[in-house]
């Protein structure tokens, strides 16, 4: 791949040069990674996060590498929190061409168990973070003609998970908004996809049980876990202009444990 060379001597690529991307939950595992690979692309990155200081550790990274970036902390389940991040993103690079709704949840509990609280707060952040974040750049996007919104889904949104009622439902409900503002917003230039990451090896997996991860391998015709690269090379297709023709996707990065 050809590149760009800045002043500082680092090499990036031209697939997001010069574009402004949000990324919520950009603090860690996949959206930190995610924040690597777009700046390496050449992107300008406001990382958006409920965690403050492992947002701004990133931050510090990325800006010690010469990379243009910004640290936003955010609640994405707040509508007024989510006003604050595109203000802040629009008042410091002047537009925001990509967003990418990363951030997310678990309150695990079987169906007799789990409770009101368990299952609201998944739906603020999973579902209705989603909503409030598309919804506050929106306007933006259309006004300029062009944009890429990626939504992250689940495979357990697609097949359901044993113990994962409230996940599931927000990751099914990611798909279905991501079809329907696929067919209202594609006519505005703007492109809606989504990602379904399989198992992958986050803060996340890293609580659960080697037995279980086992079993879960076992299942995988690639047998590994992912990696957060592997989802952030997906969005890296998805935010750039080589998937300007691909609208109202699911894209799903799970080694074909679906098959």
């Amino acid at each position: 791949m050809s590149t760009i060379e800045k002043e500082d001597g680092i090499q990036i690529g031209k697939r997001l040069h010069n574009k402004v991307a949000i990324i919520t939950g950009g603090a860690n595992g996949i959206g930190r990674e995610t924040a690597f690979q777009f700046v390496r692309e050449g992107a300008k990155v406001v990382l958006a996060d409920f965690d403050q200081a492992a947002g701004e550790e990133v931050l510090n990274q990325l800006t010690a590498q010469g990379a243009a970036a910004i640290f936003q902390k955010v609640d994405v389940s707040k509508v007024e929190s989510v006003k604050q991040m595109v203000e802040t993103a629009l008042n410091t690079y002047g537009k925001i061409d990509i967003l990418i709704n990363n951030a997310g949840i678990t309150r695990d509990g079987m169906l007799t168990k789990l409770t009101p609280e368990q299952w609201q707060t998944v739906i603020d952040v999973n579902l209705s973070g989603v909503f409030y974040c598309t919804q506050a750049v929106i306007t933006h996007m259309i006004e300029q003609g062009k944009g890429k919104i990626i939504n992250t889904s689940s495979i357990s949104g697609v097949y359901g998970n044993i113990g994962q009622t409230n996940y599931a439902a927000t990751k099914a409900g990611v798909v279905g908004m991501t079809k329907t503002w696929a067919k209202e917003l594609g006519r505005k230039g703007i492109c809606v996809n989504a990602v379904a990451p399989g198992f992958i090896e986050t803060g996340m997996t890293a609580k659960v049980p080697e037995k279980v991860i086992e079993k879960m391998i076992e299942k995988i015709p690639l047998q590994r876990l992912g990696k957060p690269s592997d989802i952030a090379k997906a969005y890296l297709f998805l935010a750039s202009d080589d998937s300007d023709y691909v609208n109202g996707t699911v894209l799903h990065v799970d080694g074909g444990i679906m098959i």
